[in-house]
């Protein structure tokens, strides 16, 4: 009855542990979500006026397609001053969130039978984008071993003549690593003289610890004779989850393409959403500022809770809300006698015993990790983390 493409995509990992978490809800138990991928901070002042504002004047009605000129010149700008990544206004497209400018960009330029290279851990949209449009997954596995990064070397030995783009998180979700800009370049160098795209996922930018900069991979754009798409938005460093607004950042004829996608699709994004970006972006960012430093201290608290762990294993993430330890010392047998083999096993264990929800690493395609999430409170975190210390204390070990 469904489609054939339904047949080649998978529902979410994060979905399935949520379904869980809500039926256990229903049955009177409180969950400590450490699941979450988005901020639990509210929105700005200053950014809600400005939506408030734009209905007061009426401004509520359809805009180009591609997003109001004001927001995308104010966008250039932000690109320009916070990272020293040059775009014109006609190279951006505001969609429905960056997922949705993901998607479009991935039905731009990838035809059936085009290999897509993917870095794991990644965010699992990818992957299943990439089968969606019949293309194929072509991915490189990394670890702790190499702090989740892949090689020049790794990345010139997947290319083939099918090869159309890469594509990565910078920082990433879930495991929270950043590349600098010497490692971009290795990347970009491997590139240099192929037809392969990046499209690089850079929605986390913002949250960067420890006073490193972020470097992003749109500096290297003219190395790659423009075959560089970048996407942001605002969910995560402006805590917009809820306004959906996102945008991609590249070449004209990518972007015209993107356009016409989404015309098909959803049209332009909702007109408050963009005079409330405006805001965002070219407003004061201390609260961008304030939420980094708190996130940052559950970084730190959180990282001392782990080491107490026997048999955790982790590194400490550059940026993002995620923790990625690996958890396949814990395999084993559960006080009910369950057998927990694998990070689903493990992460519904935690779930139905601890009262915590974690994302299970087989949805990363990273088997044998957990993510932890750290966007909650400290005090939410060490009663969660506790908890899991407990219930991992409780399983009788491989």
């Amino acid at each position: 009855m469904l489609s054939q493409m339904m047949s080649r995509i998978s529902e979410s990992g994060t979905m399935r542990m949520a379904a869980e978490a809500i039926n256990l809800r229903s049955q009177g138990y409180e969950i400590i979500n450490l699941g979450v991928g988005e901020p639990d901070f509210n929105t700005s002042d200053f950014i809600k006026n400005a939506a408030k504002d734009a209905l007061d004047k009426n401004l509520t009605h359809y805009t180009l397609n591609r997003g109001i000129k004001e927001l995308r010149d104010v966008i250039c700008n932000w690109l320009k001053a916070e990272f020293n990544v040059e775009y014109s206004s006609d190279e951006i497209i505001i969609s429905n969130g960056a997922k949705q400018a993901i998607f479009n960009t991935i039905l731009a330029l990838v035809s059936p039978g085009d290999e897509v290279i993917i870095p794991t851990p990644c965010w699992p949209t990818y992957i299943e984008l990439i089968k969606a449009v019949g293309a194929i997954p072509v991915l490189l596995k990394t670890g702790l071993e190499n702090n989740f990064k892949i090689s020049p070397e790794q990345l010139k030995s997947a290319l083939s003549e099918k090869t159309k783009a890469l594509v990565f998180s910078n920082p990433s979700n879930p495991t929270g690593m950043t590349y600098d800009g010497a490692e971009l370049k290795g990347l970009v160098d491997v590139l240099k003289d192929t037809n392969v795209f990046i499209l690089s996922d850079e929605i986390y930018s913002k949250l960067i610890y420890d006073n490193c900069p972020f470097d992003s991979v749109g500096i290297y754009r003219e190395v790659l004779k423009d075959r560089i798409i970048l996407f942001q938005g605002v969910s995560k460093a402006f805590a917009m989850t809820g306004w959906r607004l996102g945008f991609a950042a590249g070449p004209r004829e990518v972007i015209k393409a993107c356009d016409i996608i989404q015309g098909h699709a959803t049209s332009s994004v909702s007109s408050i959403s963009q005079y409330a970006a405006v805001a965002a972006f070219s407003g004061p960012q201390n609260d961008v500022i304030k939420m980094r430093t708190q996130f940052d201290e559950r970084r730190k608290f959180v990282m001392q809770y782990l080491k107490k762990i026997p048999g955790m294993k982790f590194i400490k993430p550059d940026g993002a809300f995620y923790f990625f330890p690996k958890i396949d010392a814990f395999y084993g047998i559960s006080p009910d006698g369950t057998e927990i083999k694998n990070s689903t096993d493990l992460a519904l264990y935690i779930l139905r015993n601890a009262q915590v929800s974690v994302v299970p690493g087989q949805g990363f395609a990273a088997e044998h990790y957990l993510r932890i999430s750290y966007a909650n409170s400290l005090s939410q975190l060490e009663k969660g983390l506790k908890a899991i210390k407990r219930t991992l204390d409780q399983i009788k070990r491989k």
